[in-house]
């Protein structure tokens, strides 16, 4: 049966693509699709749920499943030669950021060795949801050293770029490493930070930023972006 499951699925994923089933119009009712598919109606309400939590499909109560709108996405450049607020805006859309947590981390190895930080330095986390036209679109994390920023608990609530936050300390002559991607899929907190279903793919983004002029690593970073709000442009 989950064979079937997946079938469906797929048909269901090649007609919203097709344009047969357009953003915001209804789906087929399981009944209707059992019977055109000759199914049991169980089996096209499993892979209805699932569409539901790939992001493909929602239910209205009473009233059936209607498709997903899927359009409009935002084309981000990956490329860390510019901030994720001056591409934002730069495009004319409204971004707002929200802090979500700022603290000293224990120690991680990954972390310290990415930083280039002795296991007895401090290290914080600050964690921010980036809000695009009024939706959480991505979560971006950076790890610091305090031996770089010490005032940074401090400066937390005010940074809403941490590129711009490097330049007020006198970091502008910035590089970025190589950049590690790949897909991942949300927590139970990130999909409510994100207001996303189970299976909505996440973009992972790993990198380091560095002043050129000084060598230094300046902040490690991961950031989450939802995979149904952009397409992807490798810059």
């Amino acid at each position: 049966m989950r064979e079937t499951e997946d079938l469906i699925i797929d048909k269901c994923i090649k007609w919203i693509d097709k344009g047969t089933y357009k953003p915001n119009k209804k789906l087929p009712s399981e009944n209707e699709l059992a019977d055109k598919l000759e199914v049991p109606r169980m089996v096209v309400r499993r892979a209805y749920e699932r569409l539901d939590l790939m992001g493909y499909s929602y239910s209205k109560q009473g009233k059936g499943r209607f498709v997903r709108s899927r359009k409009n996405k935002i084309s981000l450049i990956l490329s860390g030669r510019e901030s994720f607020t001056d591409k934002i805006e730069g495009l004319g859309h409204k971004l707002d950021t929200r802090l979500i947590s700022v603290k000293k981390i224990d120690y991680n190895e990954d972390v310290y060795n990415a930083l280039v930080a002795e296991p007895q330095d401090t290290v914080y986390r600050i964690s921010r949801l980036r809000i695009v036209n009024n939706e959480p679109m991505a979560i971006h994390t950076s790890y610091v050293s305090a031996n770089i920023f010490p005032q940074l608990i401090k400066d937390s609530e005010k940074i809403k770029s941490m590129f711009e936050y490097h330049a007020r300390q006198g970091y502008t002559n910035l590089i970025s490493s190589s950049s590690i991607l790949y897909i991942a899929y949300p927590s139970a907190k990130e999909r409510k930070l994100l207001n996303c279903q189970a299976l909505v793919p996440l973009l992972r983004l790993e990198s380091s930023c560095i002043d050129k002029d000084t060598g230094r690593v300046l902040e490690y970073t991961v950031i989450k972006y939802r995979g149904d709000c952009f397409d992807y442009v490798i810059g």
